[in-house]
């Protein structure tokens, strides 16, 4: 067999703890569903699908410690959200088997920088970077079906030093789970490794250094993060 000879060193495959044991969970691709709970002034009909996007795997990292405060931003903001993580791959999944294609569940935070974002969209151009820098995804260990069950119910919530800012229930998600599968999976074909983040409730705001977040999904996980120094 003849070995892959590569022009640099590749970086390592990156990947997340599993609660429970010491396995890791290697992640590929980080699809985001925007808007999935109902937002003030935001309307009441539902939309014929989510609005989807992407962060790198690169910018996935253990939800513990220090979060990364990016460059070029005066508005960084949190956003919890409740965290798919697949394990069998399909396209065009039927929303009835949809969740036969999990592998378990965590929480992770869509760090975002809301001023480039804003400044961006109301020009009509890709607010990508908004979305994607170092640190921009930590997510807690995958907590595996075989231990979660497939989580229905259940708070989702986040504070800052203390203070509430962030809570609604994973019951008022706009799209559930099997749909996020479902339409997102007649886009692309779902790999094993795929993470899918569904989306924040409203609260969202902005994160100073030296700040503590704490947030979480009930029954299912929980983060501490202190907010570092700009750079």
């Amino acid at each position: 067999m003849t070995s892959i000879s590569y022009v640099f060193t590749p970086e390592p495959q990156v990947d997340l703890p599993v609660a429970g044991n010491d396995q890791r969970f290697p992640v590929g691709r980080v699809f985001c569903v925007g808007r999935n709970y109902p937002w003030p002034g935001a309307g009441s009909e539902k939309p014929d699908a989510p609005v989807f996007f992407m962060k790198p795997a690169s910018a996935v990292v253990e939800a513990v410690g220090e979060v990364i405060y990016p460059p070029m931003t005066d508005e960084f903001c949190h956003e919890i959200e409740f965290v798919v993580a697949i394990g069998k791959g399909g396209a065009s999944i039927a929303e009835a088997d949809a969740l036969e294609h999990v592998w378990g569940y965590a929480a992770g935070l869509d760090l975002t920088r809301r001023d480039i974002q804003m400044r961006v969209k109301s020009a009509g151009m890709a607010w990508e970077m908004a979305k994607v820098f170092e640190g921009a995804a930590p997510i807690t260990a995958v907590v595996p079906v075989a231990r979660a069950g497939h989580p229905d119910h259940g708070a989702v919530w986040l504070s800052v030093n203390g203070q509430e800012r962030q809570r609604s229930s994973l019951e008022e998600q706009i799209f559930t789970v099997g749909e996020v599968i479902s339409l997102l999976s007649r886009l692309v074909p779902l790999r094993p490794g795929d993470l899918i983040m569904t989306g924040t409730p409203h609260g969202v705001a902005a994160l100073k250094p030296g700040d503590v977040i704490n947030a979480g999904i009930g029954g299912v996980a929980e983060l501490e993060m202190r907010v570092g120094e700009r750079p």
